[in-house]
């Protein structure tokens, strides 16, 4: 039998991005040109028209300079992050 694992949320991915921009007083283009994307590429990406790449995601982390994994910590939201209970199993 197959598990299939939980799906990601998107959604709490884009809100985070969006809570990190706003932190910062960053305007769509401030956070641009610091992660060298396109003013429209950020746009989308927080407006959840596109999901954005993982190279795409890096430079965002770097520009906010806030840990990858941290960031994309925000995917497991509304479930357990992966190995989470592992220790529990022992």
């Amino acid at each position: 039998m197959t598990i299939l694992p939980p799906d990601p949320d998107l959604n709490a991915l884009r809100l985070e991005l969006g809570r990190l921009r706003a932190e910062r007083g960053w305007s769509y283009d401030e956070l641009a040109a610091r992660s060298g994307l396109a003013r429209r590429t950020v746009i989308e990406i927080e407006q959840g028209r596109t999901i954005g790449t993982l190279k795409t995601w890096h430079a965002l982390a770097h520009a906010l300079d806030t840990p990858f994994d941290d960031l994309f910590a925000t995917l497991c939201h509304e479930h357990d992050l992966p190995g989470a209970d592992a220790s529990s199993d022992i």
